[in-house]
């Protein structure tokens, strides 16, 4: 089995500085769309991988195979089988889910010691025009 590397030492260090609170979110969010990160591919069109939580969907994405290893074990995968996934970057990952037809945020290492999430934007809500005037 080769090992797969991907740049996402600086989104860790950004997600470490924010739980001892002291992260920047500007950092954070600069940090996640400029990292490589390994997605979770599903079913013979190789459809990235999405779970609902909160009433949201979630892409789910890795920062490394260990934490994609985490994910998969937790869910009850079988060992022998392979998982595929593909590396894409925050801000494409970022695309996707807006491209999406349900509002989907982006989840970094989703049951990891060390989880992270980027929620979708969310259309603004339309003025009712109410008033007293």
């Amino acid at each position: 089995m080769s090992e797969v590397d991907v740049d996402s030492a600086r989104l860790k260090s950004e997600i470490a500085a924010f739980y001892a609170g002291f992260g920047v979110p500007s950092e954070l969010t600069s940090a996640f769309e400029s990292s490589a990160l390994l997605v979770p591919l599903i079913g013979p069109e190789d459809r990235v991988f999405t779970v609902e939580s909160g009433g949201l969907a979630w892409l789910c994405a890795f920062t490394g195979v260990r934490e994609y290893a985490r994910f998969m074990t937790a869910r009850g995968v079988v060992a022998d089988q392979t998982y595929r996934f593909h590396t894409f970057l925050g801000r494409r990952l970022r695309e996707l889910a807006a491209d999406l037809p349900e509002p989907t945020g982006v989840a970094v290492d989703m049951l990891g010691e060390a989880p992270m999430t980027f929620p979708p934007k969310m259309p603004a809500e339309p003025s009712t025009g109410g008033g007293n005037g």
